[in-house]
């Protein structure tokens, strides 16, 4: 987990970055629409777009990339559980038998 700190600020700080430039454009382009100049209002309504598009992608990768490690981790973490309950039933079934009597003295005390 130590490993993927480093990464998640990484994407954080593009996250960050792709979101200054489109706020940048997006204020450009509000900035040109008060001159009225049609061939500067174009220019920056197609570097808008292009922004856009290009952040919109990065965010859908990023979306399906943390989607899978996500999903890898939790495959694995329930692989791990599922072997120490395989190799240490009884100790699987006390600590079981433990949460919930925590559970139930803990409802019961409502």
């Amino acid at each position: 987990m130590a490993s993927r700190a480093p990464h998640t600020q990484e994407s954080a700080q593009q996250l960050k970055d792709d979101l200054h430039h489109l706020t940048q454009t997006i204020e450009e382009l509000v900035n040109a629409t008060a001159d009225d100049s049609r061939s500067n209002i174009k220019e920056l309504r197609e570097r808008a777009e292009k922004r856009l598009k290009d952040t919109r992608e990065r965010l859908e990768a990023r979306g399906e990339r943390l989607y899978g490690e996500t999903r890898d981790t939790l495959t694995h973490q329930a692989d791990a559980c599922d072997r120490y309950v395989h190799d240490n039933p009884w100790t699987s079934i006390g600590i079981g038998a433990t949460v919930g009597v925590v559970i139930g003295m803990l409802i019961g005390r409502r």
